[in-house]
């Protein structure tokens, strides 16, 4: 199975970030994807309240969402729309980072709004509270994708390995994890993060990333560490697509799933215990 992870450098105009995005797409349906993917917050990047306030849209008003769908149904792939930030009607005004699988009649298969808030001081000159602008989601995730099962999950959910052994356990073949990351905590965690849920699982890894200076019209300009990766079950790194915004694409034998939860069942092997 072919997935297209597709790399980005997403600002805060939801309308140029889509003029960016749709050559991307295509090139991944060219070169034989089944699956594309794209990052974190794909439609809009920004640390402006003020300017989401001003740009952002309902999921059913998104162009971002609508073009997805158009593109699905007119190339018969599986698009995984990593994430989109939308308003919604929480009473405190917060949005929602929201996972979409669109198959290739154009349908939401799934929808998954990210469960796991980013509030970090990771210095004196990057914090993030994430909590304070985007409402969490309170359910795992799990659909079809052509053969494979495929759970969605977002950026800061990779630090709960939880989430991700429910997702192995309801029978993940795949599990998405598109992502805006910091450059520090990238540098530091990122890989050894995504083949640790890959071993752990038994499952395909695969993240798009966010990658580079985000342009900001209103606020402080975002970076993020790009490095969009696909780890086997087994843990192998097989593609790394460094900085730059592109396309990347790895041909998946599911087949690997199957013999990594045979040759280490450990996923299976939950034994519960009492808090210390």
């Amino acid at each position: 199975m072919k997935v297209g992870l597709v790399q980005l450098t997403s600002g805060d105009d939801p309308e140029a970030n889509l003029v960016q995005l749709k050559p991307l797409l295509s090139e991944a349906m060219e070169r034989g994807a089944v699956l594309i993917t794209t990052p974190e917050v794909t439609n809009c990047l920004s640390q402006s309240r003020t300017r989401q306030n001003e740009v952002l849209r309902p999921e059913d008003a998104d162009s971002h969402l609508a073009y997805g769908r158009e593109f699905a149904v007119a190339n018969g792939v599986f698009l995984n729309l990593g994430s989109l930030a939308l308003k919604t009607d929480d009473a405190a005004g917060r949005f929602t980072n929201r996972s979409f699988l669109i198959d290739p009649r154009g349908e939401i298969v799934a929808r998954y709004d990210k469960i796991h808030m980013f509030d970090v001081v990771i210095s004196k000159n990057e914090k993030y509270a994430e909590s304070s602008g985007y409402r969490p989601g309170n359910a795992a995730v799990i659909a079809k994708a052509e053969e494979a099962k495929v759970g969605l999950t977002i950026c800061y959910d990779l630090r709960f390995p939880y989430l991700y052994r429910a997702l192995a356990q309801a029978g993940a073949d795949i599990i998405l994890v598109p992502s805006a990351f910091s450059p520090t905590t990238g540098a530091a965690h990122w890989e050894p993060l995504l083949r640790a849920r890959a071993i752990e699982t038994g499952a395909f890894v695969v993240a798009a990333a966010q990658t580079g200076t985000h342009p900001a019209t209103e606020g402080r300009a975002r970076k993020t560490y790009g490095h969009s990766l696909v780890v086997s079950p087994w843990g192998e790194v097989l593609a790394n697509a460094g900085i730059e915004t592109g396309v990347t694409v790895v041909d998946l034998d599911l087949s690997q799933v199957a013999d990594a939860r045979r040759r280490v069942p450990a996923w299976q092997h939950d034994r519960y215990f009492s808090a210390p």
